[in-house]
């Protein structure tokens, strides 16, 4: 995978922050890759850590391969410093934190997609990490629409309007078109959710849409309706206009994609197990125990 694809902050990625112990083994440091996970708090994403544990656990891995607990010193200021609590990480412990993270993180959201390919790039085509990518970006897209769902009640708009506020949405973005009109277009069913039709591509200029929208309303402090509607509406305008710069294909021009349900039934019929390969199994010793 291209540099340009792995999770950033800064100039620094996910790949960068890579280190190896004395058995050879390939480790990060919890406390680097936090920031790179979108976490300001320790505490949180400690939680994180532990649900991931326990995921390690359910799937027949040996937790102790994958995390161990260490200690880092940190500087306090005037030339002083203290010992906090840290975590040597293998590669496949990462990955469970990324899947046990906040997946309204935008930096959680990446990490998902990035690791989800990467752990099976070696054993699936092409096309397989095609769907797996598209597969977790709808999954985000349903997180994120629930999440704007609630930053539009915060900013005033009753549960019987949110058709309309969703729809500004879609409006500003499409060129005046609602989620009915697209539909039609695009010669949708009528019973069909509108973003299981969406590609990868098309999916996610919808939820930067609405990470917008949401942020807006925010910073903004809006708490009218009518208000709302046409941040929303606004922002979508924004994004096609985006969209017009860069010279991509308009969201309406886009051909309806491959039924979500058919993509998850492909990837499901190729799914591998959590059983790890002996490499990847050795985790952080760099050797499994003798038996």
């Amino acid at each position: 995978m291209a540099k340009k694809d792995l999770i950033t902050i800064g100039s620094k990625s996910f790949e960068d922050q890579k280190k190896i112990n004395e058995y050879g083994a390939e480790y990060w440091s919890a406390r680097e890759i936090q920031p790179l996970l979108g976490y300001t708090q320790w505490r949180r994403f400690e939680d994180a850590i532990k649900r991931a544990l326990i995921s390690c656990k359910q799937s027949g891995n040996e937790p102790s391969y994958h995390f161990a607990g260490v200690g880092k010193m940190i500087d306090i200021g005037k030339g002083g410093s203290r010992e906090v609590t840290d975590y040597h990480l293998s590669r496949f412990a990462c990955y469970l934190i990324a899947q046990n993270g906040d997946p309204r993180k935008p930096e959680i959201a990446n990490a998902q997609k990035y690791f989800a390919i990467q752990a099976r790039r070696q054993e699936i085509t092409d096309v397989i990490a095609a769907d797996i990518e598209r597969l977790e970006l709808r999954k985000q897209t349903a997180e994120e629409f629930k999440a704007l769902s609630g930053a539009a009640r915060d900013a005033g708009v009753h549960d019987r309007m949110f058709g309309v506020f969703h729809d500004a949405g879609y409006k500003g973005m499409y060129g005046g078109l609602g989620r009915d009109a697209i539909k039609k277009q695009k010669i949708i069913p009528e019973k069909e959710n509108l973003m299981d039709r969406m590609d990868t591509t098309e999916l996610a200029a919808n939820q930067f849409r609405m990470t917008q929208t949401r942020d807006k309303l925010a910073k903004e402090k809006v708490k009218d309706q009518q208000t709302a509607i046409r941040t929303h509406e606004s922002v979508g305008k924004e994004v096609r206009e985006a969209i017009k710069r860069i010279g991509g294909t308009l969201p309406e021009q886009l051909p309806p994609a491959e039924h979500i349900k058919q993509v998850e039934k492909r990837v499901k019929s190729t799914a591998p197990k959590l059983k790890l390969e002996e490499k990847d199994a050795k985790g952080l010793s760099g050797k499994l125990e003798e038996e």
